[in-house]
């Protein structure tokens, strides 16, 4: 119960700020814009942190396409698969009961 609550919150908190960014920021922005302007140098120690742990392969191959999509998502993916996580692990309610009725 308590996993299914953590992630319902989680999803709600990243389908919000999705929404959010996609309203607040102009039209096209991308994640790279976005990291940029929060700070200059974030990219390009991004690149040296991913390239010195997982290799180059990994900033080509799997950074490179996130930091040309939208800023908002990456935030609306996550927030999804929370959701999916939060209605997978919640209790199965049991279906209604049909009565019959004989006559």
């Amino acid at each position: 119960m308590l996993l299914f609550r953590t992630f319902a919150v989680l999803a709600a908190a990243l389908l919000v700020g999705a929404f959010g960014l996609l309203v607040l920021l102009p039209d096209g922005t991308t994640l790279d814009v976005g990291l940029v302007s929060l700070s200059p140098t974030l990219v390009s120690h991004l690149r040296h942190l991913v390239q010195h742990v997982l290799g180059a392969w990994a900033w080509s191959h799997v950074f490179m396409p996130l930091l040309v999509r939208p800023v908002w998502l990456i935030p609306l993916c996550l927030g999804m698969v929370c959701a999916g996580v939060s209605v997978t692990t919640g209790t199965p309610t049991e279906s209604p009961r049909r009565t019959r009725t004989r006559g």
